[in-house]
């Protein structure tokens, strides 16, 4: 029951900021409750994505489709929630081209005649963002409300959706443009085109979503390689594949555990919280290697599997559980910090340390009564007890010296 539900909580750990603001500092701290008026008042925010919109040269004055193209994106991107507003070179050409005409709002379109085009975007410098030296690339400001991993996921589909759904995406777009720019230059021609290629990001949301993709890429694959090494170095020190078993499985288990807090807690999976849970997958593998190598010592000397166990728990047991409070105390000190992220972690560090050490005492012992012995008594015999245990349950190596025999 505990493994299915750490497993169906931990799936659900976000990719990204799970929280509104600045992760790493409290909601209450003066930039976080800045951003938030900002957002609030001023139909703005401090979490921008730009969509870079490559197109033809000059098309801000030769190419009305390129120039509508453009518009109808912005407008899309508008009114996906989370956005707050969107800022773009043909939005600004549509209110020049009213105030050319008296302010009238039925002019604030985009004029379809080139030279009203050009009249409309000549007055914009490239200093203003909203155009490079020959207008091939167009950025489309994109303003949110947060940079929350859903708000960054719903920008980025939008942007796909719209791509996809008008044909406006070509990896290869700007070479094969400047190539035939080039051929037409060389025939004495101007080249002109319709066709826009919408590129994914610049700005703060374009470098969170590329982090997330690449998060959300690879979580899986550095605990699986952390699950594989601790396997395989628990093969070459005990030489049995069911005794790395019992010291694995209690570490995934925790690890789904840790997922399943940050879900609750609000916290995002990001670089620094993935290296964070790394940690505490390296440090509390320690727990369970010492209590299995203290059993399988006195499983080796003949011990059941239960006095095996009440054995290591009398020696190791004692060790592991004062270092874990001691590793468990010292993170915890974090949870004061005025560091929202620093706090977070101190939680989830002082969980892994705990709870580590719980399954290490608990659950690794139970999967060795499943795996290594199933069929063994828990009573003690007295005239068994001496025999040369099973190199297979012993997990390992037969000694090489007789044991005693019984009086």
């Amino acid at each position: 029951m505990i493994w299915f539900f750490a497993w169906q909580e931990g799936n659900k750990v976000m990719i990204g900021d799970a929280q509104a603001g600045v992760a790493e500092l409290r909601p209450e701290a003066r930039y976080n409750q800045d951003a938030v008026l900002i957002s609030s008042k001023f139909k703005l925010g401090v979490d921008i994505l730009n969509v870079i919109a490559e197109a033809g040269p000059s098309a801000c004055t030769t190419s009305y489709k390129a120039m509508e193209t453009i518009d109808r994106f912005a407008w899309h991107m508008a009114n996906v929630p989370g956005v707050e507003q969107v800022i773009t070179l043909p939005t600004a050409a549509k209110i020049v081209n009213a105030g050319w005409n008296d302010g009238s709002i039925r002019w604030r379109v985009l004029p379809r005649d080139r030279d009203t085009l050009r009249q409309a975007t000549q007055s914009f410098e490239t200093d203003s963002g909203l155009l490079n030296a020959d207008c091939s690339a167009i950025p489309v400001t994109v303003f949110t409300s947060d940079h929350q991993a859903t708000t960054i996921d719903r920008v980025v589909a939008a942007t796909k959706e719209f791509r996809t759904a008008n044909n406006a995406y070509d990896e290869t777009f700007a070479k094969k443009r400047d190539a035939a720019a080039k051929m037409a230059q060389d025939k004495g021609e101007d080249y002109v085109t319709d066709q826009v290629s919408f590129r994914l990001a610049t700005g703060s949301l374009g470098v969170a979503a590329a982090i997330n993709d690449t998060v959300r890429e690879k979580e899986h694959f550095i605990l699986y390689l952390l699950y594989a090494a601790v396997f395989v170095m628990c093969l070459v020190s005990f030489r049995d594949p069911r005794a790395a078993l019992c010291i694995l499985l209690p570490l995934v288990l925790v690890t789904e555990l840790g997922h399943t807090l940050m879900v609750h807690l609000g916290i995002g999976m990001k670089i620094n919280t993935l290296c964070v849970v790394a940690l505490g997958v390296g440090i509390g593998v320690d727990y369970g290697i010492y209590i299995f190598a203290r059993m399988r010592e006195a499983m080796l000397q003949g011990k059941t599997l239960s006095e095996s166990y009440f054995i290591a728990l009398k020696t190791t047991g004692i060790a592991i559980f004062y270092t874990a409070l001691t590793l468990a105390v010292g993170v915890a000190m974090w949870i004061f910090s005025v560091l929202k992220f620093q706090a977070d972690m101190g939680i989830l560090l002082t969980f892994m340390f705990i709870v580590n050490m719980l399954a290490a005492i608990i659950f690794l012992p139970a999967l060795c009564r499943w795996l290594l012995r199933p069929r063994e008594k828990d009573s003690f015999d007295a005239g068994h007890w001496h025999e040369r245990p099973d190199p297979e349950h012993a997990g390992g190596l037969v000694p090489d010296e007789p044991l005693p025999e019984p009086d």
